[in-house]
């Protein structure tokens, strides 16, 4: 590796970004407690209200319908998903978490628009409690600031002559 290679780096700089926050109602004591983390780490990194779109879905299937259709309006710099899937006694989980998780994948690797992915999969209600703000840190900040990077190192590479250019 060259010395000289240009070093890419995001900021996690939220000044006038429109960023879209999509989050479940589905095991709403926990998302909430997401969706609050990851406002407040907006706002400490120079997000406004005014630049802040909620959304509320019915669960964690529906995210990625309504990411995909935000990530489409090209108004938004950056989305977050936030959801809580917690484990049952059926396959049921295992059918949502594969159909959220492989859906907003693909959104973001399309590659238009920053995604970060916050919606918990965990075994136990205990556990998506240890992600906000618990034992495992906040799972909702931690998507919040990623996207916002996320954004950031896309608006550079955009503006990079020649990069994404053929020759």
């Amino acid at each position: 590796m060259s010395l000289d290679a240009p070093h890419l780096a995001g900021s996690v700089d939220a000044t006038g970004m429109k960023i879209g926050i999509i989050v479940s109602r589905f095991n709403a004591d926990i998302t909430e407690g997401l969706l609050d983390g990851a406002l407040k780490a907006l706002k400490e990194h120079g997000a406004t209200d005014q630049m802040i779109t909620i959304i509320h879905v019915p669960g964690a299937l529906e995210i990625p319908t309504i990411a995909s259709a935000m990530a489409q309006t090209g108004r938004y710099a950056a989305l977050v998903c936030l959801g809580c899937v917690i484990k049952g006694d059926t396959a049921h989980f295992d059918h949502v978490c594969r159909v959220a998780m492989d859906s907003i994948g693909h959104i973001a690797e399309c590659g238009d628009i920053a995604i970060a992915n916050g919606i918990l999969t965990v075994d136990t209600h205990a556990q998506a409690v240890d992600r906000i703000g618990g034992a495992h840190g906040h799972k909702g900040a931690e998507a919040a600031l990623t996207a916002v990077e996320i954004a950031a190192l896309l608006d550079v590479i955009e503006g990079i002559e020649g990069i994404g250019e053929q020759t």
